[in-house]
């Protein structure tokens, strides 16, 4: 045992001298840490405002689909609702059908109308062809007339007939020449109720009136069938009832196409003074927290909102109160979504105004 008191007593004597050495590195660290973590935070504090410094962003912002309202051209009572609420369409497949017997009435009339149209044109063409007989026939008695008149003219200069007689071959010949003159007038109006306008050259107007009256009727029958003008998803749907009473021009329903969706991000006017078109952006959405959208900016708007309000803001008051405008800036997006996006979502917008496209 007092062999081994020697290496007790430098172990000891080395304990105390590593002693005041570890207590010095802590103070050091502490010190480092001290010192250095606010320094680490100061770093990123500026790293983060030169960065931000290029980029603007606003959660004023909504998806924006093409929205086609859809109306009956025509009015009367629906007799089938052929979509659902929801319901994908395609362009021109039936939304819905109108009563289509009053519309069949007013073609069957139209094409009556017609038919009696070009009777009358036939009754026209043939009156001038009977005008002209008439004519013929008319001047062939005035040349007669003439004839017989001249025959009693050297009768009477040689006194080999009456005065009564060569009166009534003057007579004659006048009746002759006015029935002439009546065959010619005649021949004219038949000319000029078969005659053709300018704005219609080689067609008569008659036959053209009512042409264009069928042609309207023939339309107003195919409308009765109201077809989607494009193809998406057909909304406000179960407002159409059989039986019920449609009004033309009247919105029935609406129809969301899907397949253009852009971003409507609201920015302040402070925020546009370096904001440009082409500059990337970064989307994101309420709905779908974990999808991030790459785009653009197409377009600044050329007013605020209030601008194109129902209600524009009258300023010119007494109690006038300054409010940050909002103006419009359309994104794009440069890739197709991984999901479908629907209109009116709230979205999330950064724009980098550092980089152009």
């Amino acid at each position: 045992m007092a062999e081994a008191d020697p290496p007790l007593k430098m172990l000891d004597q080395l304990q105390h001298i590593a002693a005041p050495d570890g207590r010095r590195s802590r103070r050091i660290l502490r010190l480092a840490l001290f010192l250095g973590l606010p320094l680490v935070v100061l770093i990123g504090g500026l790293a983060l405002w030169f960065a931000g410094a290029d980029t603007i962003s606003t959660d004023n912002a909504y998806v924006k689909q093409d929205v086609v309202s859809v109306s009956a051209e025509v009015g009367g009572l629906i007799t089938s609702v052929e979509v659902h609420e929801n319901q994908l369409v395609q362009p021109g497949q039936v939304l819905f059908r109108i009563n289509p017997e009053p519309y069949r009435i007013a073609l069957a009339k139209a094409d009556a109308a017609l038919a009696a149209a070009q009777v009358r044109v036939s009754q026209l063409r043939t009156d001038l062809q009977t005008s002209g007989v008439n004519i013929d026939g008319s001047q062939a008695d005035v040349r007669l007339a003439e004839a017989e008149l001249s025959r009693q003219q050297e009768l009477a200069a040689h006194g080999f007939t009456t005065k009564a007689r060569l009166q009534a071959a003057e007579t004659a010949l006048a009746n002759a020449r006015w029935h002439a003159r009546t065959a010619e007038v005649q021949s004219e109006k038949a000319r000029a109720a078969l005659a053709n306008g300018s704005q219609l050259p080689g067609q008569n107007p008659q036959i053209a009136l009512a042409t264009a009256e069928r042609d309207k009727a023939a339309l107003d029958l195919a409308r009765t069938v109201v077809r989607a003008p494009v193809g998406g998803r057909v909304s406000q749907a179960a407002r159409l009832q059989v039986g019920q009473m449609m009004v033309s021009a009247l919105p029935a329903l609406s129809i969301v196409s899907g397949d253009r969706s852009w971003v409507e991000a609201n920015f302040k006017e402070n925020q546009l003074e370096r904001l440009q078109p082409g500059q990337p952006a970064t989307v994101r959405f309420d709905a779908f927290s974990h999808m991030a959208l790459k785009g653009h900016v197409q377009s600044i708007g050329v007013g605020t909102g209030s601008v194109f309000s129902v209600l524009p803001a009258q300023n010119a008051t007494g109690n006038w109160v300054k409010v940050t405008q909002r103006i419009p800036v359309r994104i794009v997006l440069d890739q197709p979504p991984p999901r479908n996006l629907l209109a009116g979502l709230s979205a999330e917008v950064s724009v980098n105004l550092g980089h152009r496209r």
